[in-house]
């Protein structure tokens, strides 16, 4: 929080000590609704819900829509029934859609119950289509209009429904069937004639996705066109609703937050780092740290396997570590690059034999420049036996080239069985690499040292 926003949360406090309601709406009107929703979630749970009551239902609506899930659903579990109904009326139906799935059926219920029949037909639309595709997370308040209408009898139409959409700053153009036949932007109703038609200069080549589209998909198409706005059709090929950029940036936020998790070897989660629980953040990090612990009695098992080669040159344990480090930092970069490359749909497996040509070149580059400095530590710094020496040289070489070439192998061919790359980049990659340092370490050590 920064400092203005430290001020104004001493400021509401002490205005709620002092019971001064109509200062606390006044100053919270002047607010961008954005900071209100900061400096709300910052206070105790009671006063939270206070100020809450004393905003005006414009600035609720706009205020609770910014604040996170738990704010908001202990907000709307502490309001009356009508009062909850009031605020669900309020919200643009994409975030009244995303509120309720994160709540009980019963309260669900109940919440719908006292929100206006056409609300409630809205959020049940939304609420049917799947997680993470485009139906669920677009709004179905958007401004339509129609080829024949004029340019004046379009923007008396947005005077009408502009304040119910969540954007008139892209307009949509439809048929009787509700099919969309193009897009007239703003600016362009705002210059022409008023007595000009829509039809005549109105955008046809349209991108749209399909209900059933995929978010990240989604968020590749804003990328690409620096849309900021998307239409949504269905399987008829007609309009149901549209994908603003804010729902975008919070949808690659999360997206990316998932990915960095998956990495790292942690189940997602959708709370934040501080309101995750002990338990909780216990349950989402001990399967992995088990599975990984598990797996490296792999390691363990190869080098009880060479444990007579250890004892004849104990030399060699001290660059175990150093040895398997190296190649597993070596993995990490390749498959850190190719999953990122993978979700912002830079390659496909179509790219496979390119990107195994890359990585071979790459891994043979870096390998053999490694090695060189691992050689002249292990002669000049270290004064090992020459012998000693290129074992350990030529085994950094392998393993780098190796672990490079084997990243992008298994992160592109997990993408081909459709699940996601970025499980296997980091804790699977690392039980992989480590066995295979050891491998081949042991390997060219038998050779050379004649073990």
């Amino acid at each position: 929080m920064n400092e203005k926003n430290e001020k104004a949360l001493a400021t509401f406090r002490s205005l709620l000590m002092e019971k001064k309601y109509m200062a606390i709406r006044n100053m919270a009107m002047e607010m961008n609704v954005s900071d209100a929703a900061e400096i709300m979630e910052q206070m105790e749970d009671e006063d939270m819900l206070k100020m809450f009551r004393v905003l005006s239902k414009d600035v609720a609506a706009d205020v609770f829509s910014q604040l996170d899930d738990e704010s908001q659903q202990y907000i709307i579990t502490s309001l009356s029934e009508a009062e909850a109904g009031i605020v669900i009326d309020n919200l643009y139906a994409d975030d009244a859609a995303d509120l309720l799935e994160e709540m009980p059926a019963n309260v669900v219920k109940k919440l719908l119950a006292h929100a206006q029949p056409e609300t409630r037909n809205d959020i049940n639309h939304l609420l049917k289509y799947p997680d993470d595709s485009a139906g669920s997370i677009m709004t179905v308040e958007f401004a339509d209009l129609k080829a024949d209408m004029t340019v004046a009898q379009a923007i008396e139409r947005i005077r009408k429904i502009g304040m119910d959409s969540e954007t008139v700053n892209v307009c949509y153009v439809l048929d009787a069937t509700r099919k969309l036949l193009g897009t007239v932007a703003l600016r362009y109703l705002i210059l022409n004639e008023p007595e000009k038609k829509i039809g005549d200069f109105m955008h046809e080549d349209v991108v749209a996705c399909n209900t059933d589209a995929d978010q990240e998909h989604v968020a590749q198409i804003f990328k690409k066109y620096d849309f900021t706005a998307l239409p949504v059709v269905d399987h008829e090929a007609r309009m149901v609703g549209i994908i603003t950029v804010d729902d975008i940036m919070d949808i690659m936020e999360q997206e990316t937050t998932e990915d960095i998790d998956k990495m790292n070897a942690i189940i997602p989660s959708d709370k934040p780092y501080l309101k995750t629980s002990v338990f909780e953040t216990f349950k989402k990090r001990f399967p992995w740290l088990l599975l990984l612990m598990v797996s490296a009695t792999f390691t363990g098992a190869i080098i009880s396997h060479f444990e007579d080669a250890l004892s004849r040159f104990v030399v060699l344990t001290a660059y175990i570590p150093m040895l398997m480090d190296t190649g597993g930092n070596a993995g990490s970069q390749s498959s850190t690059e190719v999953v990122r490359a993978l979700s912002l749909e830079e390659v496909t497996f179509a790219d496979f034999p390119r990107i195994i040509w890359k990585e071979l070149r790459t891994g043979l580059m870096c390998g053999i420049a490694l090695s060189a400095c691992m050689l002249l530590k292990c002669v000049f710094f270290d004064q090992i036996a020459m012998s000693v020496a290129w074992v350990v040289s030529l085994t950094v070489v392998c393993t780098v080239f190796f672990s490079k070439v084997i990243s992008a192998i298994l992160v592109m061919g997990v993408a081909k069985m459709k699940l996601d790359p970025a499980v296997v980049a980091s804790p699977v990659l690392t039980t992989v690499i480590d066995a295979l340092s050891l491998m081949i370490y042991f390997t060219i050590a038998t050779a050379l040292l004649h073990i």
